[in-house]
């Protein structure tokens, strides 16, 4: 009987623990399902938000350049005159002339808002660029405002008021005219990836972050790698066991949790305000993000190089190699799989933050390409955050595809240190 009865306590005992056991599966099943359903938003809104943005809005028009006011006696272009000629009014001009019922002056500035600010700009680039020929009517198609572009892709409701709508009646009457007679279509926007900055939403690019931001990640590994490495060999081989070393470590752990934004007062305090260095230049934005960085490289170094078996290392004393030798030509070779593999984390995170960088002025607007470490710059995550702050819906547009295209970069960067780690990994 007392046999009996401790068999059924062991059953009952097996079943309640199988009973927690499904509930845990299934609570961890429902967590990640939670996880992954936001994510799927997130990447559906973004996605939804942001890929009209890769196709902008031009109208054609016809347009004669006066080469009496751009070209010299040898019939060659003068740049001087080419940059003092009144191209906007040029094209502004040639666009009315699909509009000849337009008289009155209040009238011809609705119509004028109707094309890109920049379009004589962009027009004059074509001529200087001799894309163009000069003297002869063509047609030129040239970007719209970025009003009539949220039009064309559906983003502004013609049904509203017109007092809260950004495009009258009559403008969106005149639109309906233009691409009835095949005088306006989507085109693809390179400029999204060939250009820099812009007060215009149309005429804005991400290509000046992009470049700020692979400036300041090169000056980010160059200091972070070689300190994080070289602090790891110390600390696992040559630094003797104390408080002193104790101390190291545990703030070098809580250095990597340590809010980015701290990072950046402190580059704040250090690098403009004790050493005057200028601001909003990738060289310091590389120098705080390596500071962030370096306790995350240093972690994943040390983690290596406690994982490569303690008989190499002391193989290669045995045969008379210094400490310093074994460490370098013995130990690191086999931790680089495990060293690489923390060094792109690491610099995936930096590529994605934005606070440290608005902390030292890389907040700017820039309307230049940088060509160098010390050219006035911004980066991709602050590029972000300004157009999103913008009230224009292109700006939001177009602050949605860069998100995608940050993503990619992200992720590529994820997936290569998990490919790198299983090819080059050694199994012990």
């Amino acid at each position: 009987m007392n046999s009996q009865n401790y068999e059924n306590a062991i059953r009952t005992s097996l079943k309640k623990r199988y009973a927690k056991e499904t509930r845990l599966k299934f609570y961890g099943i429902i967590s990640i399902s939670f996880a992954l359903s936001f994510l799927a938003i997130f990447l559906y809104t973004i996605f939804i938000n942001g890929y009209t943005a890769l196709q902008q809005t031009q109208t054609l028009v016809s347009i004669q350049i006066p080469s009496d006011k751009i070209m010299n006696e040898n019939g060659k272009l003068d740049i001087k005159k080419s940059r003092n000629f009144n191209w906007g009014g040029l094209v502004k001009e040639a666009f009315r002339t699909s509009f000849p019922e337009v008289n009155k002056q209040t009238d011809k500035r609705n119509l004028n808002s109707l094309v890109s600010e920049n379009a004589g700009y962009q027009l004059r680039l074509k001529v200087e660029n001799g894309s163009l020929k000069i003297g002869n009517k063509i047609d030129v198609w040239i970007k719209t405002s970025d009003d009539v572009d949220m039009l064309m892709k559906g983003h502004m409701d013609r049904n509203v008021a017109e007092k809260n709508r950004r495009l009258s009646d009559q403008q969106i009457e005149w639109v309906d005219k233009l691409k009835k007679e095949g005088k306006l279509d989507l085109f693809f926007n390179s400029t999204f990836f060939t250009k820099a900055d812009s007060r215009e939403p149309e005429s804005a690019g991400i290509l000046g972050a992009a470049v700020g931001s692979t400036f300041a990640l090169f000056i980010t590994l160059i200091l972070a790698l070689p300190l994080a490495v070289m602090s790891a060999i110390y600390l696992e081989y040559f630094a003797k066991p104390g408080k002193i070393t104790d101390f190291i470590e545990v703030n070098i752990n809580n250095l990597a949790a340590v809010p980015s934004i701290v990072f950046g007062l402190l580059g704040l305090a250090v690098f403009l305000g004790f050493f005057g260095m200028p601001r909003s230049v990738p060289l310091v934005g590389g120098m705080v993000l390596a500071l962030m960085t370096l306790p995350t490289i240093i972690i994943a170094t040390r983690a290596s190089i406690r994982a490569v078996p303690t008989s190499i290392r002391d193989a290669a004393l045995g045969l008379g190699a210094s400490k310093m030798q074994a460490a370098t030509d013995h130990v690191l070779p086999l931790a680089a799989p495990g060293i690489l593999t923390g060094t792109i984390i690491g610099m995936a995170q930096a590529l994605g933050e934005s606070a440290p960088l608005l902390m030292i002025g890389m907040v700017a607007f820039i309307v230049d390409v940088p060509n160098s470490i010390t050219s006035p710059a911004t980066a991709l995550p602050v590029q972000i955050f300004m157009w999103s702050d913008s009230a224009e819906r292109a700006f939001s547009e177009r602050a949605s595809l860069a998100i995608m295209v940050l993503l990619i970069f992200l992720i590529s960067m994820n997936i290569t240190a998990v490919f790198l780690r299983r090819k080059y990994e050694t199994k012990w």
